[in-house]
């Protein structure tokens, strides 16, 4: 019996988080946010990304770090969770390779010695990505103000990448978060993909794999339009597991029927 992948014509697994940066669609909304925050990066400022979940903020994150070459720029990734201001430093520390140990005071000098070796010893341009910011305590969130803080608030060091989803926009509206806001250059925001987009994008992520044809009928592409509404994260699900049942029923096409149980086996 064939396998999924020689049934539909797969070289490799599709609609997985495996995707090498080069094989992303592209579309401009990505590429316009993408620029937006290359030229906040090259001008040593801050920025914030904000988007709802699944439409591809960490994709672009890394799309970004493929932007910055590494002879100009040393860039650090943090996923955030809710701790305390003193946490938070200790694992923001631990990425920029500073000692992650003493009192929250403590931590904030060394993490702001260690940027600044990075500037002036180094040549480097120190950016820190914060991922999953809107999971950062508003308290946490202040830190932003204190961490981009150099001689007296007269020196670009680093650039923060705050990105989250949008209970980070509301976080930002707060009046003890108003002077983190504007430190902010610029806040690029995701949508989900409208109908057409999501045709191309399932497209390209069957050739991207492997098949010569998309094994999905248009009652299928329609089915996953309308339960996952242009989300890159629910599409892919869907339409791997759609995939599945269609291999397992030995189909060779996807239709309605695979994406209506698809649904009920991933969100029963």
């Amino acid at each position: 019996m064939k396998d999924l992948r020689s049934r539909f014509g797969f070289h490799t697994t599709p609609f997985t988080r495996e995707l090498a940066i080069e094989h992303c669609l592209t579309f401009p909304q990505y590429d316009e946010a993408l620029e937006a925050l290359v030229r906040v990066v090259d001008r040593r400022m801050s920025a914030a990304l904000i988007a709802p979940a699944g439409t591809g903020k960490t994709t672009l994150l890394r799309r970004l770090v493929g932007r910055l070459p590494e002879a100009r720029y040393r860039v650090h990734y943090v996923k955030v969770t809710s701790l305390s201001k003193r946490d938070m430093c200790r694992e923001i520390a631990r990425a920029v390779g500073a000692e992650p140990a003493g009192s929250y005071p403590t931590l904030v000098q060394r993490l702001q010695e260690r940027l600044l070796a990075a500037v002036d010893g180094d040549g480097l341009r120190p950016v820190l990505l914060l991922d999953e910011a809107h999971d950062m305590r508003p308290d946490v969130l202040a830190m932003v103000r204190i961490l981009t803080n150099f001689d007296m608030d007269s020196r670009l060091v680093v650039s923060v990448i705050l990105s989250g989803q949008n209970p980070l926009r509301e976080m930002l509206r707060k009046d003890e978060l108003e002077d983190v806001a504007r430190r902010l250059a610029h806040v690029s925001t995701l949508r989900t993909l409208s109908r057409d987009e999501l045709v191309r994008y399932i497209a390209h992520r069957a050739a991207v794999a492997g098949a010569a044809n998309t094994p999905f009928d248009a009652a299928a592409v329609d089915g996953i339009y309308e339960i996952g509404r242009g989300n890159l994260r629910a599409t892919d699900r869907l339409a791997l597991k759609a995939l599945e049942l269609a291999h397992e029923a030995d189909r060779d096409v996807v239709g309605a029927a695979e994406i209506v149980e698809a649904r009920r086996c991933l969100w029963a």
